[in-house]
């Protein structure tokens, strides 16, 4: 064996670690496995809304995540628990969590670890972006799949919950709601089944096991991510990214983020947008990391990555 798969089977083999890391008010628990060969970054796998990084260790239907495909590509893996979320501490104004104290427990993060490639979905998009903007050394490149764009590009929503629920149905702006921000908010089966776990793709046969998996979110971060009373994360200006390696992937089959959508945001921030039709790949939805075909997705990720030298 040369050093190379020696290095390889290194990472494959060592047993997953794990910390804490985040700001001090909000600390955030963090899994780590793989090691990273020679001339490849470590990558932070994040998670969004209502889900924790559960979502990469493993599919609902019992197979490897893409914690593990990217381990496997030689890269070390960083999964890390929003505030509040999984094993993450869960502080008493968990309701009102807003974005930027998430984004800034992420920061710390990758101020610890970087320069790293940082992997987001959906809500923590807008996350990774203000991260991106304010420490440019640790971050070397984003990936996001589906995710959300800067409030800049946001129009402004009315904190008005029946003015909103008048707009639930319009895809142009992610189906919105508004919550009121006096308690966590419990996502029902009937929301994930239409939202998150709605296309051709999902492991259907483990719903159950999906479902067990979610976890109560803030209430201000919901309003945040649409929106709401113009309250959403923004970033001061996209020429700040201009330089950074970003890719955006969207799927056919999810609702929240029409491709017209994904587009502006990846024209905005300068990014690489895939929809993944045009490669051949069709009906995912707004998850990829768990539906059948997310090793195929995978690898399409860590193939930009090593075309960008990453």
């Amino acid at each position: 064996m040369d050093q190379a798969g020696a290095t390889r089977w290194q990472a494959l083999s060592r047993a997953p670690e794990c910390f804490y890391s985040g700001a001090d008010a909000h600390p955030i628990y963090v899994d780590r496995l793989g090691a990273s060969l020679p001339g490849r970054l470590p990558i932070v796998l994040v998670h969004g809304g209502g889900h924790t990084g559960a979502c990469y260790l493993t599919t609902p239907d019992g197979r490897p995540g893409w914690a593990a495909a990217f381990a496997a590509s030689g890269r070390e893996v960083f999964v890390p628990d929003w505030p509040g979320h999984g094993r993450s501490p869960m502080r008493p104004d968990f309701a009102t969590l807003s974005s930027i104290e998430i984004a800034t427990s992420l920061q710390r993060l990758l101020e610890e670890i970087g320069p790293a490639v940082l992997l987001v979905h959906s809500a923590s998009g807008p996350m990774a972006w203000w991260i991106a903007e304010q420490s440019p050394q640790a971050v070397a490149a984003i990936v996001g799949i589906a995710p959300g764009g800067p409030a800049n590009l946001l129009p402004v929503l009315p904190d008005d919950a029946e003015a909103v629920a008048k707009l639930k149905d319009d895809e142009s702006l992610g189906c919105p709601v508004r919550v009121e921000e006096d308690r966590p908010l419990f996502i029902s089966p009937e929301f994930m089944r239409a939202y998150w776990a709605n296309s051709g793709r999902f492991p259907q046969q483990a719903f159950e096991a999906y479902r067990r998996s979610i976890v109560p979110e803030s209430a201000r971060l919901m309003n945040e991510r649409f929106n709401i009373g113009g309250k959403g994360l923004r970033i001061a200006d996209p020429a700040n990214l201009a330089a950074l390696p970003i890719l955006i992937v969207t799927g056919d089959s999810d609702p929240r983020h029409p491709r017209a959508v994904d587009e502006a945001t990846a024209r905005y921030l300068g990014a690489d947008f895939v929809w993944l039709p045009e490669r051949g790949i069709s009906g995912n939805g707004h998850m990829p990391m768990c539906e059948d075909n997310s090793d195929e997705i995978a690898a399409l990720i860590v193939a930009w990555l090593e075309a960008k030298g990453l």
